[in-house]
């Protein structure tokens, strides 16, 4: 007897993890697989993967899936994907070399010169990226200068995205939104930017075919077929990259509603439907296939909190009792830590300064200050440097956010969550789903089934509400304002600084 087609799955390829997670129309989770993904760190910051483990653990987390669900159920398919890493293939589809993943800072030299090459608001106007080392571009470029005999014999230059896709159903394609943050797409046109690929001696057949976001752009062939457990014929449908992913996870689709994710990092996205660029945010593609994020980042969220536990606590990150104890001293401490300042650039700084050399500092650290201190600190530096960036870009666009939906790990901390409301004046809800990348790489799945006409209607009916609300208090919100006046004025003051010891560094 068959099955009535009444799941899709969203298969969230992150940088650690595959998730193989079955959702209802309603959005209820009907079964999930996982399965881990490891990463080479080769030295000088430079990380990589082996493609070949994004496939296996891809296919590891549906077989896994289908011990809970009869894969006949399954109405399509759709990916969410880790952004900014990229592999080279040659015309067989084997790897050239590793990939390259996004945290990989290889290419500092490169950002300066592919930025003069097309002109740094030049690059920023079309790929909607200011010059930094993110973007894929940049690592292109250090392929072509360091790598040229395997830069000359790649057939193909794959996403993770196009490359899961090529697994599934023999054919390269990526989505609008898994394409813009490689730095190679023009995202007005929609297009490959010809005018930066042919500064990278690249043309347009070596890049994945380009489609919309919920839109199908293949079926699972029959030996994908045998190595996932999908039935053949699944239709593949375009999804996008795991930031902009969540952000339509948790219905974050008018400009009152932010996005937080809480995680390793911390990236937060506004919604707009008009395109506009500035330094204090990049400008990422919605998943909803039409819009756009203003898209901040801070490369260290959690881990600033790990490392602080690891190696000034010296206790293993895995103690949770560690960060209860933490909390609960931090709880204690008043708004400001008694006068220390946290700069939460421990992996330089991105938005809104774009400097590889910044570093992270605690600033008026005195005998009487204790661990406690220490901790409200580090959550106080970066829910100021989330204020920070939120509110440029209010000035700067006119957008005005009333609200952050935050997910993550970070986001089942109560005090981090107050403290974000009190320092930003925005109230904060919390998610009520870990998993809103894969929830939203499966509501472009449901409006490519056809379940829904578009991505709104899918993420109106799939998200439901969002859970617990944090208020920001307005006493603590005007504390916070007179530290954020301090707070915006410690990188200008230091950036010199952290240019001579990135200097004096490199000379060891």
């Amino acid at each position: 007897m068959a099955h009535e087609k009444d799941v899709v799955i969203g298969l969230d390829s992150s940088t650690t993890a595959a998730k193989a997670i079955a959702w209802r129309r309603d959005g209820t989770v009907a079964g999930s697989g996982r399965s881990s993904i490891p990463i080479a760190s080769i030295g000088n910051n430079r990380y990589e993967q082996n493609p070949e483990d994004w496939w296996q653990s891809a296919c590891l987390a549906l077989r896994g899936l289908f011990k809970e669900i009869d894969p006949e159920r399954v109405a399509a398919i759709a990916i969410s994907n880790q952004r900014e890493t990229f592999v080279p293939l040659d015309s067989r589809g084997l790897p050239v070399r590793p990939a390259i993943v996004w945290l990989d800072q290889r290419c500092e030299k490169e950002v300066t010169w592919l930025a003069s090459k097309v002109g740094a608001e030049r690059i920023h106007r079309i790929t909607g990226k200011p010059p930094d080392m993110g973007p894929v571009a940049y690592r292109l470029a250090w392929m072509l200068r360091w790598e040229k005999e395997q830069f000359r014999a790649t057939a193909m230059f794959a996403d993770v995205h196009s490359y899961l896709v090529w697994r599934l159903t023999g054919t390269f394609s990526t989505s609008w939104a898994s394409a813009d943050p490689l730095g190679l797409f023009d995202m007005q046109a929609k297009e490959w930017s010809r005018e930066v690929l042919e500064v990278l001696e690249l043309t347009t057949e070596k890049l994945p075919r380009l489609a919309a976001p919920g839109t199908v752009i293949g079926h699972v062939g029959d030996v994908a077929a045998t190595q996932t457990g999908l039935l053949a014929g699944t239709p593949v449908v375009a999804g996008g990259g795991d930031g902009q992913a969540a952000g339509l996870g948790v219905n974050a689709l008018t400009s009152s509603r932010a996005y937080l994710n809480l995680g390793t990092a911390v990236v937060s996205g506004i919604y707009s439907r008009q395109y506009r660029t500035g330094a204090a945010w990049r400008t990422m593609g919605s998943c909803s296939g039409d819009g756009y994020y203003f898209e901040t980042s801070l490369r260290t969220g959690t881990f600033l909190v790990d490392w602080l536990v690891r190696q000034i606590l010296r206790t293993p990150a895995e103690d949770k009792d560690v960060y209860k104890r933490l909390e609960a001293e931090a709880a204690g401490v008043p708004i400001g830590s008694n006068g220390l300042l946290t700069l939460p650039y421990w992996g330089a700084v991105m938005t809104p300064y774009w400097d590889p050399q910044a570093r992270g500092c605690f600033v008026g650290l005195i005998s009487s200050h204790q661990l406690g201190h220490m901790y409200r600190s580090v959550l106080e530096g970066i829910a100021l440097e989330q204020a920070l960036v939120t509110g440029m870009i209010e000035e700067q666009t006119g957008v005005h956010v009333s609200e952050f939906v935050a997910m993550g790990g970070g986001a089942s901390s109560d005090l981090w969550c107050q403290i974000i409301a009190d320092a930003s004046g925005k109230t904060v809800r919390r998610s009520k789903t870990i998993e809103a990348s894969s929830l939203g790489a499966a509501i472009c799945a449901a409006v490519g089934a056809g379940w829904f006409p578009n991505a709104a209607a899918a993420a109106e009916s799939m998200c439901g509400e969002i859970g617990r609300e944090t208020s920001p208090d307005a006493k603590n919100f005007g504390r916070y304002a007179e530290l954020l006046k301090i707070y915006r004025q410690v990188y200008p003051k230091l950036r010199d600084t952290f240019s001579q010891l990135s200097r004096f560094a490199a000379e060891d």
